[in-house]
């Protein structure tokens, strides 16, 4: 059987393989799910997205699989537990940055209908489809992550820097970087699918 061709970065590891297969650059317009990616990639700042992947679950069952409403509600004492916590990413600015994030998250749902109105409105509910030939050609933030992040720290938002909101969006397809030869790229997939 022939091995598929994919972006370099996915490595050999069975889990990252399955993200980037079934995930990565792919629309979500799921708030909640929205939501999780948003806080997953703030908890990645200064590590290696493997090491979220691996916790992902214990992420999920740590904050009551990423409902806004019930993180908003986190104070003192729930984010205590949360530094106890042994498996997920113990940094205490991180932890309080995502209570923050639910409670500016659910302002957004407020005032825009839907997480998911307010930010696929930056690329007009496309997709912005990359074609790099390699790795090398990704960028770490765009002009477009740079606007993103200043409008959601203005929202009260945190840990969404340039570089974390590009991830963002490639992790929620708002922006599909497959490279050129991988077997996910918009050219190598049959026409009508995602």
């Amino acid at each position: 059987m022939e091995e598929l061709c994919r972006c370099a970065w996915t490595g050999s590891d069975p889990l990252y393989i399955d993200y980037h297969d079934n995930e990565w650059g792919r629309p979500v317009h799921d708030d909640r799910k929205l939501f999780e990616m948003l806080i997953l990639e703030g908890m990645q700042a200064g590590l290696s997205w493997i090491t979220i992947l691996k916790k992902r679950e214990a992420f999920r069952a740590a904050f009551d699989n990423f409902d806004p409403a019930r993180v908003a509600l986190y104070g003192e004492e729930t984010l205590s537990s949360l530094m106890e916590n042994r498996g997920i990413v113990r940094n205490r600015r991180k932890l309080a940055a995502a209570v923050d994030n639910a409670r500016a998250f659910l302002a957004v749902q407020r005032q825009y209908g839907s997480f998911d109105a307010f930010i696929w409105r930056y690329v007009d509910g496309v997709p912005i489809i990359g074609s790099p030939a390699s790795e090398a050609d990704l960028p770490a933030s765009t002009l477009l992550s740079e606007r993103i992040s200043r409008d959601l720290k203005r929202l009260g938002f945190r840990f969404v820097g340039p570089t974390i909101v590009y991830s963002f969006m490639q992790a929620v397809g708002m922006v599909d970087d497959h490279v050129e030869r991988c077997f996910r790229h918009r050219n190598n997939r049959p026409a009508g699918t995602d």
